[in-house]
Formats: structure tokens, C-alpha cells, sequence
């Protein structure tokens, strides 16, 4: 028989299985029945829309005075310059714009590792192509300007906050999470058989640890509901089949594992989905007789124990 529970008990982050730098599984367990698309829809927006990342908000190229000129000895246009500028990802201490700068002489491809970085910025992807000089004696001078920030900026709104006028603004894409998908799975633990199980799987751009983001992204769905909740508290409980050493309950979520019965009686119980001390005391004597392989020797075991344990 199901046991119905009155209570939501919190989750647990059960694995993370780290695929690359860049990628990452997340299994989290027990949820409450329900709670895994719950939780997997909300975290999977704030991953994709809400993660602090960093990106080329404006830049200046030497002798180019707008996006539709052409810069002198470079093969592409200013326009496919800016779409390059775009797939830089960095990484960014600092909230202040930074000013960057790149020099390249001589012909060959201009990629992001050209840039002169300081000490507050790093690059993910040191080998994205920005362009390439086709004449011998060319060269290309560039100044960026780097900004942290959140989800998408427009053009305009990256205009307005140039560091210099003369400098051709860029619309922004700072989230550092490429791809999140996530899917609930059934799980049970003991009599417990209509609960959530969420795998969610994160993959960035380089600048942030899929790990970083996931985190994050809690952390920012905790101080939202935060503020809604007011001065209301719901009392934290343990996850399902895990104890709590502050709660006079906890015992009842030891594993049958750990009550050192013999190894008959604790396969039998485990056999028959008994798998922590709750489980075992909502069933009377007559119950635990029909259960299979549970002879009357596993009986008297079983009281036993749980007298000594003041059940």
C-alpha cells in the first residue's frame, strides 16, 4: 500500500556527472510528486535567461568610421566582423566596462587570442576568428569594449552606454549557458512509489562551469521566492530517506541496511520495498507475515530491534 505524505520534503542533488568542461548532467532525487517539471522548467529559464556572462558590446576598428564601410586590407566586411565579435565569449571580474585593444600586422587570420586582455578579463575561446588580413603589408587596429551582464541587450541599449561615441555599438547575447533539456523520470524510496526524479543537463560557451551556472541559477529562483514569501516559513524537511541528526524523528529514516539484522531478514524486507525504519513500523504483525520470504524468525528479529530502538 502507498503511503501518502502531508509534507514536501526538500530534494537532494544526487549526481553530477560532468560530460566536458562544458557540459553536465544534474540528477536530483527524491522530488514530491510533481516537482520535477516544477523544478526543471523553473531552473531551466533562469539557466538560459539569467546567468551573468560577459560579451563585446562596442568596438572601433582604425580608419572605419561605420558598420557599412570596409576596412583596407581585411578579406571580410565590417558587418561579418561584428557577427564574429559576437561569438567571443570571456569572462569578466570586474563590473566596470572594459576597454580592450587588438594590433595585428601582416597577413594571416585576426583571432580572438590577438587581443591584449587585462587582468580582469580572460577568453573561453581564444581561437574564434574575428578576421583575416589578405594583404602582406596591412594591419588592424581594434578597440573593444567588454561589459558583464545578464540575458540579451539590445543595440540601442549598448549604444547608449558606449564608451565612446565614435565606437559602432553591438547587441549583446551575455548568458554563458548554450543548452539546458531536462526530463522527469519515476523514482520511489521504500513505500513511497509517485515520486520525481529530475535529469538536467547544462552545457556553456567555456566561461562559466555548467556546475557555476546550475548553482547560480538556484541561487537566484532562492532570493526571488524569497521575497515573495514574506515573513511566511515552511519548516525545512529532510529529503525523503535521509535523516536529519536535529530531528527526534530521524531514526525513522534509517536504512534497513543499518540496523545490522541478518542478512535473510534485511533482504527479505528490502525484497519486499521496506527500505528504512517508517516503512517497517506502519506494518502490523499480520502484515509483515504475508510479505515473502518473511518467516516468523524474521518476525521476532524485527520486534526485537525495534524495541530496542523504542519503536
Amino acid at each position: 500500500m502507498t503511503k501518502v505524505s502531508k509534507v514536501i520534503h526538500n530534494p537532494t542533488l544526487a549526481t553530477v556527472e560532468e560530460h566536458s568542461p562544458t557540459s553536465a548532467t544534474f540528477v536530483i532525487e527524491p522530488l514530491h510528486t510533481g516537482y520535477g517539471m516544477t523544478l526543471g522548467n523553473s531552473l531551466r529559464r533562469v539557466l538560459l535567461s539569467s546567468i551573468v556572462g560577459a560579451a563585446v558590446v562596442a568596438f572601433k576598428i582604425e580608419g572605419v568610421t561605420h558598420e557599412f564601410a570596409s576596412a583596407k586590407g581585411i578579406k571580410e566586411d565590417v558587418v561579418d566582423i561584428m557577427l564574429n565579435l559576437k561569438n567571443i565569449r570571456f569572462s569578466v571580474k570586474s563590473d566596470q566596462p572594459q576597454q580592450l585593444r587588438l594590433e595585428k600586422k601582416g597577413a594571416g587570420p585576426v583571432t580572438a587570442k590577438d587581443i591584449k586582455l587585462n587582468a580582469d578579463v580572460s577568453l573561453a575561446n581564444p581561437d574564434s576568428l574575428i578576421c583575416t588580413i589578405d594583404d602582406p603589408k596591412g594591419s588592424l587596429v581594434m578597440d573593444l569594449v567588454v561589459e558583464s551582464g545578464r540575458g540579451y541587450r539590445t543595440i540601442e541599449e549598448a549604444g547608449a552606454s558606449r564608451l565612446h561615441s565614435d565606437m559602432i555599438a553591438l547587441d549583446a547575447i551575455f548568458s554563458p549557458v548554450q543548452r539546458v533539456r531536462y526530463k522527469v523520470e519515476s523514482t520511489r524510496v521504500g513505500q513511497m512509489t509517485d515520486l520525481d526524479k529530475l535529469i538536467m543537463t547544462v552545457d556553456t560557451d567555456g566561461s562559466l562551469s555548467p556546475k557555476d551556472a546550475f548553482e547560480e541559477a538556484a541561487a537566484i529562483l532562492i532570493n526571488q521566492y524569497t521575497a515573495l514569501a514574506g515573513s511566511t516559513r515552511v519548516e525545512a524537511v529532510p529529503a525523503v530517506g535521509q535523516a536529519d541528526a536535529n530531528d527526534p524523528e530521524s531514526e525513522l529514516l534509517t536504512p534497513i541496511e543499518d540496523l545490522n539484522l541478518s542478512a535473510r531478514t534485511t533482504n527479505a524486507l528490502i525484497n519486499n520495498d521496506i527500505r528504512t525504519v517508517r516503512d517497517l513500523v506502519t506494518l502490523s504483525d499480520s502484515e509483515l507475515r504475508e510479505l515473502k520470504g518473511f518467516g516468523s524468525k524474521a518476525l521476532d528479529e524485527v520486534k526485537e530491534k525495534l524495541a530496542e530502538m523504542e519503536f
